[in-house]
Parts: structure tokens; sequence; C-alpha cells
């Protein structure tokens, strides 16, 4: 049976920790940052994590599972 290909949309956007868990950076952070609080762009500054069954399917579509 022929490997599943690597989603490359996803590769560029996502990174798998040591752990386990998907890491991805906040969205919302684009432009259009005059309009929102401080505290909320150095929130959207730092990276989120995902876990759970989402995770799995991102795992799955990268190749790592």
């Amino acid at each position: 049976m022929p490997k599943m290909k690597t989603h490359k949309g996803l590769k560029k956007r996502v990174k798998i920790t040591a752990k386990g868990k998907v890491k991805y950076k906040s969205r919302n952070s684009g432009h259009l940052m005059s309009g929102k609080s401080g505290n909320r762009c150095r929130a959207l500054r730092k990276s989120c994590t995902l876990t759970g069954a989402i995770s799995k399917n991102i795992k799955i579509k990268l190749g790592a599972a």
C-alpha cells in the first residue's frame, strides 16, 4: 500500500512538541491591531497548544502518529 502524503499547508502552520502536543500561532493577530486592546495584543503574541481528538487528526495528516 502507498503511504499517506503529508498535508503541506498544515505542516507550515503547526509543530509537534516533544510531548506530542500540537503548537500553533494565535489567530486574529495579522493586521488591524489598533482596534484591539494592549492586553489582547500581548496575549495574541503567544503560541497556543492543542490536545485531544483534533490534535490526533492533525498528527495523522502530518504523518507523525
